[in-house]
């Protein structure tokens, strides 16, 4: 009896913390952070120091990666431009796209990902923040700049596929969330809650969201104070905002005999360990979370 009551105790908070993560308030701090979610910044060719032991890995080319995370009013074009380009499907409410399959080798746990037609973002999902008006898909008010959540792998790899990008590497990831020297944030050696939206950093949008919070606009830590909540201005050596914390970032690896793809960054559900630039999450790539985004890659 008293291992039902505690099962049935922690369904309860589960369900609290899902709900409260999803739930909109009645309105949010409309902010322009001054970032400009179209800007690039490239990052040399060179060695640099990877990992939680910082081993030295060479990355022997140039390449390009956005300045921040891909945001709901991009997400929202792109859904909009595909759809009438053919480029994409719609399921009811889900849009879904072509995928070309994985190798598999029926390796122990791994499960196929076949040729065909998989969801891109759960639309349907009460925390999206993209909504069908008329014929067309917008951002929610007050939400057009925030990180866009609830896309899958096949989402994120879509969205940048389309504009003939692609999901940087977690090798390219990490060299452009750290830089050369070894750091384990973006900014420096340590972390303090206005350099990041994470679990507890207090943020404006904390306040605003019951449970865990929510995301903050791309570029928000960028040293300004919003409605008295004084930021520290905290890009990667190479000016990325928001390589950790705010949302986790799908990256484009397929590792032969896994299923699985790769995260980088932590969010704002995390807590301030999480934002390390060496840890790692993974999940399946239909997986979606009002936690998950991704920003896109490209050759230089």
């Amino acid at each position: 009896m008293k291992k039902l009551t505690f099962l049935v105790f922690m369904l309860s908070i589960a369900l609290c913390l899902a709900g409260c993560a999803n739930n909109l308030p009645e309105s949010v701090p409309e902010i322009d952070t001054g970032i400009d979610p179209t800007t690039w910044t490239m990052v040399p060719t060179g060695e640099f120091l990877m990992g939680l032991h910082a081993h030295q890995t060479d990355v022997d080319y140039d390449y390009e990666i956005m300045l921040v995370d891909v945001t709901n009013e991009q997400f929202a074009h792109f859904l909009n431009t595909a759809r009438v380009d053919g480029a994409i499907g719609f399921d009811g409410n889900i849009p879904v796209g072509y995928y070309p399959g994985d190798e598999y080798h029926d390796h122990e746990h791994e499960e196929e990902i076949a040729e065909g037609m998989y969801p891109l973002a759960a639309l349907e999902d009460p925390g999206s923040k993209i909504e069908l008006q008329g014929k067309d898909y917008s951002a929610v008010t007050g939400f057009d700049n925030h990180p866009v959540t609830l896309v899958s792998w096949f989402g994120a790899r879509a969205y940048c596929n389309y504009y003939g990008w692609r999901l940087p590497t977690e090798i390219e990831w990490e060299k452009a969330a750290r830089g050369v020297d070894g750091r384990p944030f973006p900014w420096g050696d340590g972390i303090q809650r206005q350099n990041a939206n994470y679990y507890s950093s207090h943020d404006i949008f904390e306040k605003t969201f019951s449970g865990a919070g929510g995301t903050t606009p791309v570029g928000f830590y960028n040293g300004e104070i919003y409605t008295g909540f004084q930021t520290l201005d905290s890009p990667s050596p190479y000016g990325l905002y928001d390589m950790t914390g705010n949302v986790w970032q799908w990256t484009g690896d397929v590792y032969t005999d896994q299923h699985y793809r790769y995260m980088r960054g932590g969010s704002y559900q995390n807590y301030a360990y999480n934002l390390r630039v060496w840890t790692r999450n993974s999940a399946g790539p239909t997986y979606t979370s009002p936690s998950v985004g991704f920003r896109c890659a490209r050759d230089s």
